[in-house]
């Protein structure tokens, strides 16, 4: 694909996911189908609640990463450099979309930097699995150190690719380039999926080879199918609508995942969350941080950085209220505090 064609695609991306249906009514996280527990009396103040983790070797405030979503265009380095602003204020970790476009254009890069704005976030670089094998662990690694990364993000988006009128086909060989990646990023290195779900055996599969971070990435919020279906004409176009809701729920990918991986690697649970009381939902279920990128996006669309501003304290503070309203100081707490799983998801965990 030419640098310009590249460009093109990121641009149209940002229009359809500002304005467009790029999330299937009939998709769902299945978050509605998990309950936490109210506790009447939290014998607690707001303030006991610490939601600090640590994030690829650094502390963050909140459990909450702005997912990768964009780069490679004017437009596309305001919003990484006011939402990597915003996680700077905050103390949450950033990252950014796909650094396909800086690969084939080094001029590129400054859409991607934000280090001059975010200089303590955990900050995560993204590469398609299959750019990775044409760059080599050399090249990825220089993407990495270009825009002063923490950590690397390796994105699995086959769903996605089918759609794309230019999209790849051969999905060979995955495992092994992961293998090289581990060897070279060793804890640095986050493999994550874009919104179809990382299920229990893969996960199983890929922290056997080394891999300490996964975003399950779950179906339920922006469908990176339907964004390619809604680009693509004929056949593909006709196929992309019939997999716009391909994908393993995020609700039911964070508990199997976890329950398949045992306590150690770091999760992160992204795919459609939306507030502060899914957020709790998931870190509930398993997940470390979570993770968000569309409400903060389209805020920031919409108002700027203020706008931006004002989406994000009503995710902290619905965050808060739910450990308050479960009695739970941190996230360990919350972990151990009783949840009722029901409906769809009780039957995807029971074939998981």
């Amino acid at each position: 694909m030419g640098e310009e064609a590249t460009r093109k695609r990121k641009d149209d991306h940002l229009d359809l996911c500002a304005t467009g249906d790029v999330e299937p009514a009939g998709n769902s996280t299945l978050l509605e189908y998990v309950r936490l527990v109210h506790c009447a009396m939290p014998e607690m103040a707001v303030e006991e609640v610490d939601l600090s983790t640590e994030f690829l070797g650094k502390k963050v405030r909140y459990p909450l990463l702005v997912t990768g979503m964009t780069g490679g265009t004017e437009r596309a380095g305001v919003v990484n450099r006011d939402l990597a602003l915003l996680a700077e204020r905050h103390g949450l970790a950033f990252g950014v979309g796909s650094q396909r476009a800086m690969a084939e254009n080094p001029a590129l890069t400054e859409t991607y930097a934000v280090r001059h704005v975010a200089p303590t976030v955990p900050l995560v670089g993204n590469i398609g699995l299959f750019q990775a094998v044409a760059l080599g662990v050399d090249g990825v690694r220089k993407l990495a150190d270009a825009i002063g990364a923490d950590g690397m993000a390796l994105h699995l988006n086959a769903g996605q690719e089918l759609t794309q009128p230019e999209g790849d086909r051969d999905f060979r060989g995955g495992y092994q380039v992961v293998e090289g990646l581990v060897r070279t990023f060793g804890s640095r290195l986050l493999v994550k999926e874009t919104g179809c779900g990382i299920g229990p055996e893969v996960a199983r599969r890929l922290v056997d080879l080394g891999v300490q971070n996964l975003d399950v990435s779950g179906l339920g919020g922006t469908s990176w199918v339907r964004v390619e279906q809604l680009r693509a004409q004929g056949v593909q176009a006709q196929v992309g609508a019939e997999f716009s809701s391909w994908g393993i729920p995020t609700a039911a990918a964070i508990a199997s995942v976890r329950r398949a991986v045992g306590p150690k690697p770091r999760l992160v649970a992204s795919g459609g969350l939306r507030t502060g009381l899914e957020a709790a939902k998931v870190i509930a279920l398993g997940a470390d941080l979570a993770g968000m990128a569309l409400p903060l996006f389209r805020a920031q669309q919409e108002g700027g950085l203020q706008g931006a501003e004002r989406a994000l304290e009503v995710i902290l503070s619905g965050l808060r209220q739910a450990f308050v309203l479960t009695g739970s100081r941190n996230a360990l707490e919350l972990r151990r505090k009783p949840r009722v799983i029901m409906g769809q998801l009780k039957d995807w965990l029971e074939a998981l």
